[in-house]
């Protein structure tokens, strides 16, 4: 269950600052700043060519700081760390930074970056109760088995293990099945599975075949687990438990 609190009026309160968070290293911005993000810049994330010089900006304006996209060709997925909102900022649209902490997926070429972004004082202030069943963890308004979040983690395992990775080194079905000890059969099946239950819920992207289109959906279904929190680094362990890989139904 998710309690989502009170929101502040911009006029209520003026923002102090934001804290950017890439790759273990905080960039601080005060009121007045403008901060940019890409190629070079304030964050210059490395010297990636499928990566605009400058493709992201943080400002305040009004009260409140937002986060724009000032690329012409690259989006990038945003959502609160909590996983319960999720936005595509398409270029030249912005977004208001109104949550605690929020994530920040994007694509350039074959390389994925994850950047976070914390606000002093946030417009909105949520209390969150979770509620767990036996074998099932609840994401937001997905509900997942042990055995589809292992699924994901076998597949998102390169990305979580080291920032900047490119999605080309996500494994293939046949290897992320027998890092789980799984049948290829039982691997697509649960493939197949989880992919309907986020389509259901929106997802776009994870409507795949045999083909080519098989592969983009496994690409799309770890960006959307990554950018949602539906998976973290902290899950990784969960690889390694003799008791749940090879084992869960």
């Amino acid at each position: 269950m998710t309690d989502l609190g009170d929101t502040v009026p911009p006029t209520a309160a003026r923002p102090d600052g934001v804290t950017v968070e890439f790759a273990g290293e905080l960039f601080t911005i005060t009121r007045g700043e403008r901060f940019t993000i890409g190629r070079e810049g304030d964050l210059a994330l490395d010297d990636n060519r499928f990566l605009h010089r400058h493709f992201l900006c943080i400002e305040e304006t009004g009260g409140l700081w937002w986060l724009i996209n000032i690329g012409s060709r690259l989006s990038a997925t945003v959502t609160d760390t909590e996983g319960r909102v999720q936005a595509q900022l398409a270029p030249g649209a912005r977004l208001p930074i109104v949550f605690a902490a929020m994530a920040v997926v994007f694509s350039a070429g074959p390389t994925t970056y994850e950047l976070s972004v914390h606000i002093e004082q946030p417009a909105f202030r949520e209390n969150v109760t979770h509620v767990d069943e036996d074998g099932v963890s609840t994401i937001g308004a997905v509900p997942l088995t042990i055995s589809q979040k292992l699924l994901i983690l076998a597949l998102a395992e390169p990305l979580l293990r080291r920032e900047g990775t490119g999605m080309s080194e996500l494994p293939g079905s046949a290897k992320a099945a027998e890092r789980l000890g799984w049948t290829l059969t039982r691997f697509n099946r649960k493939l197949d599975n989880v992919c309907d239950k986020l389509d259901r819920q929106g997802v776009p992207g994870l409507r795949g075949g045999v083909s080519s289109s098989a592969t983009n959906r496994r690409v799309r279904l770890v960006e959307h687990a990554i950018a949602s929190r539906i998976v973290t680094r902290e899950d990784l362990e969960l690889l390694d438990d003799p008791e749940l890989v090879g084992n869960v139904e």
